[in-house]
């Protein structure tokens, strides 16, 4: 894996990227050679489409992005893939012509346009089908040796095993250690009298997790691991494996000291000061292109109850600090007469026949885009909850409050891999991926957040 700006990526998703976008900026190269061969100075005219080649791949790769084409399981097949690109296309050829209007100079022509999509689409599919039968092979998998037998193991295995959209792991085995119970299966344990180094040498593991719940007693084995560090063998503990591997960190293995020590959590002026200039920059971008699907959700709320439009509710954001959140009413005006806040639940009665529409493809929360401006949210970060339910789960769930060092957002990363959450199970598998973005925020991880609501948005995800 590597780390960018604190955010962990594959180094196989990075790979298969960079050759992508080669593919595809040679597509769009090819494209415009083509098309304008034979006419008289075509390479002199030529040369002056560099920079439409550039944003022709620019604009497929966030296609390609919206629709998860970078997060899917790499298993996949051919027919997959080609049903993935046709709708990829539709969203570069969106985001195409709007480059286009604010851009002329970069225009291409529809001729040109059609040949340089063909020649992607054909060199896409021809490197997904070598990079599927690299995936197959044992060419990108890696061996890894577990540190304790316990069902914090037990995780760590699963993880490693169904994560394989980062990266292949093929499990060594779990070494016990004195002291605690073991719950992964007699057949992933190693019996080892050999020290750690040697036990990985004899497994060629390249990678140690160390993932002992109780480590009083020696059961550590701190002279082995340092060994194993100083000869080449990386060593992590299973908060960091499982912040690499699932972008999260868990409540199930962390300590305070972990948080305290490890890098992130950037609060920097230089860092509030990028944030705030992105959410003015993009909810000003986002309120004149979405104006008219906001009046047309406003007459839609109306003609169907003649109730109010818009809804104001009581969140808690930054610092703890409560404001009103403004939303497009998607359920009943009576919705809480008991007066008892309450989640919404699946086919929850309360919610309206537009306020479904709504709420599948998240038009109820454009209103938020002023709390934005206002300087209450911003656009990415953990979605504020009700007072009601942060007083609930700051005295249940440890480390609840630390999602409050920073403005909320209308989208966030528990948002985008996460599903709707409706229950205190939920809200700590939420908080986990709130943490994660806490504590690596960087501008990099805003941008991709943003594309991947896209794809929620396109189809429905985590509604």
């Amino acid at each position: 894996m590597l780390k960018i700006a604190n955010h962990y990526v594959s180094k196989v998703v990075c790979l298969l990227l960079l050759v992508e976008i080669a593919i595809l900026f040679c597509a769009g190269y090819l494209g415009i050679n083509i098309r304008l061969m034979g006419e008289r100075h075509w390479y002199a005219n030529f040369s002056n489409y560099f920079p439409s080649a550039c944003v022709f791949a620019a604009a497929i790769i966030i296609g390609m992005s919206a629709v998860g084409m970078y997060q899917r399981n790499f298993n996949e097949n051919i027919r997959t893939t080609f049903l993935l690109l046709v709708p990829s296309f539709a969203i570069a050829l969106l985001v195409l012509v709007m480059i286009f209007y604010f851009a002329p100079k970069l225009y291409l022509g529809r001729g040109i346009l059609l040949l340089a999509l063909v020649l992607a689409g054909l060199g896409i599919l021809i490197a997904r089908a070598v990079f599927f039968k690299l995936v197959e092979s044992r060419v990108l998998v890696s061996q890894i040796l577990f540190l304790g037998t316990s069902d914090l193991v037990r995780d760590c295995i699963d993880t490693a095993r169904h994560n394989i959209r980062n990266h292949k792991y093929d499990i060594v085995g779990a070494i016990p250690v004195v002291g605690e119970d073991s719950t992964v299966m007699p057949g992933e344990i190693i019996h080892s009298a050999d020290t750690l180094f040697a036990t990985a040498g004899q497994y060629n593991a390249r990678e140690i997790v160390v993932a002992v719940q109780n480590r009083r007693g020696g059961s550590l084995r701190i002279q082995e691991l340092l060994e194993c560090k100083l000869k080449g063998v990386h060593v992590i503990d299973a908060a960091t494996f499982f912040e690499r591997e699932a972008c999260q960190i868990r409540l199930d293995c962390l300590q305070p000291s972990w948080l305290v020590f490890s890098d992130g959590f950037d609060q920097s002026l230089m860092r509030t000061f990028m944030k705030r200039s992105f959410d003015i920059l993009i909810s000003a971008i986002m309120l004149p292109l979405l104006a008219p699907v906001m009046l047309g959700a406003m007459f839609c709320i109306w003609l169907e109850d003649r109730g109010p439009v818009l809804y104001r509710q009581e969140r808690v954001g930054k610092n703890s600090k409560t404001f009103l959140v403004l939303k497009f009413r998607s359920m009943r005006t009576d919705a809480e007469k008991a007066g008892t806040p309450q989640w919404a639940s699946s086919n929850d009665p309360r919610i309206t026949r537009v306020g479904n529409i709504m709420r599948k493809f998240r038009i109820d929360e454009l209103p938020q885009l002023f709390n934005v401006l206002k300087g209450e949210m911003s656009f990415v970060g953990p979605r504020p909850e009700r007072p009601f339910f942060v007083k609930q789960f700051g005295e249940e769930i440890l480390f609840y409050n630390v999602r409050h060092s920073v403005k909320p957002g209308i989208t966030g990363w528990a948002q985008v891999r996460y599903k709707y959450g409706a229950s205190k199970d939920d809200a700590i598998q939420k908080l986990q991926y709130d943490l994660y973005y806490v504590k690596n925020n960087s501008l990099f991880l805003d941008i991709l957040i943003l594309i991947d609501t896209l794809n929620v948005v396109l189809f429905g995800a985590g509604t």
